[in-house]
């Protein structure tokens, strides 16, 4: 029997009403990947359901070619090194896809983590991963992610099988052992942030000082690699990240700049909030809502990385904007 999930081996139907199908595959070189992935956009595609595509660049030249010009029309793609970039902004544009999708089922292929990723984006697309299962309960969608078993370091792929609930290795269709909730790996993938190498500037704000914070990040940006555009992107995420403080963060707040090697430069806002809502930020707010975390979604979708620790005294948020 051929499974309806990526037309390959026996196993359970992809989706029934009001479910939610997490897999991870664990792929072992391009032939397989080809195989396994492209059977599970063609079963999307053969049962018409809509499916998305989202992983690495070099992958999607592969997958179209593999498919073919008129299959490949009927797919939305996108590269995950560029709409993936911040692992926090996936999983709104997830959302988006089902939410246009509502009166069908919906496949997506998303693979949020590969080869060359930095520990602390690999730390915060595994969050992602977790919280997929939290975002997605109920709905009907598959959400199928490859992951590279030769590539990726094994803390990796453990990972992986404590995020998804069911697997897909060596052709079998597994139930996942170790799959574990989300708040738990939430909670690991949560250790203290490391303190920056070099020069620090630093800046304590109180409440009518939010154009004095954004007078201090454009004084200090002129003197990194960023280019204007992404200057005053990091302009913007700092002023909203303040503006928080302000409103829900105790009223005032510190804000601490340096350069990085991996990045033009970060910015890391400290002050005395509290964040109850794990998925705030990676939901596209509604427009009717008076509140509901437009500022920390805005910032996902200007930043490069967003990482965010709770702590008994207060939110950390660090932004990372990179040159690009």
């Amino acid at each position: 029997m051929r499974d309806r999930t990526d037309g390959l081996v026996t196993g359970p139907p992809a989706t029934t009403a009001g479910t939610f199908v997490h897999r991870a595959l664990f792929y072992r070189g391009g032939t397989e990947y080809l195989a396994r992935v492209g059977g599970f956009v063609r079963g999307a595609l053969a049962a018409a359901e809509p499916v998305l595509v989202a992983v690495p660049g070099p992958r999607l030249d592969a997958l179209r070619e593999n498919l073919g010009a008129s299959a490949a029309a009927e797919v939305t793609w996108a590269d995950m090194t560029r709409w993936g970039r911040n692992p926090g902004r996936v999983l709104a544009a997830l959302s988006d896809f089902a939410d246009r999708c509502a009166d069908r089922p919906a496949r997506i292929l998303g693979e949020p983590i590969w080869p060359g990723r930095t520990r602390a984006e690999v730390r915060e697309a595994t969050r992602h991963e977790a919280l997929i299962n939290t975002a997605f309960a109920g709905r009907r969608a598959t959400v199928l992610c490859p992951y590279d078993a030769v590539g990726l370091p094994t803390a990796v792929l453990a990972d992986a099988r404590r995020t998804h609930p069911t697997l897909i290795d060596g052709g079998r269709h597994l139930r996942s052992t170790v799959y574990a909730d989300a708040s738990a790996v939430c909670a690991d993938c949560d250790p203290p942030l490391a303190e920056p190498d070099g020069a620090v500037s630093r800046f304590e704000y109180a409440p009518g000082q939010l154009g004095a914070v954004r007078e201090y990040v454009v004084a200090w940006a002129r003197g990194t690699s960023l280019g204007p555009g992404r200057r005053g992107d990091l302009v913007l995420a700092v002023s909203e990240a303040a503006a928080n403080s302000l409103s829900h963060g105790g009223g005032r707040g510190t804000l601490r700049l340096w350069n990085s090697a991996g990045s033009g430069g970060v910015a890391e806002i400290r002050d005395g909030g509290r964040l109850s809502d794990p998925l705030a930020g990676r939901r596209r707010p509604s427009l009717a809502s008076p509140h509901g975390g437009r500022g920390l979604w805005l910032i996902h979708q200007l930043c490069d990385l967003v990482e965010i620790r709770a702590s008994a005294d207060g939110l950390t948020l660090r932004l990372h904007m990179t040159a690009r």
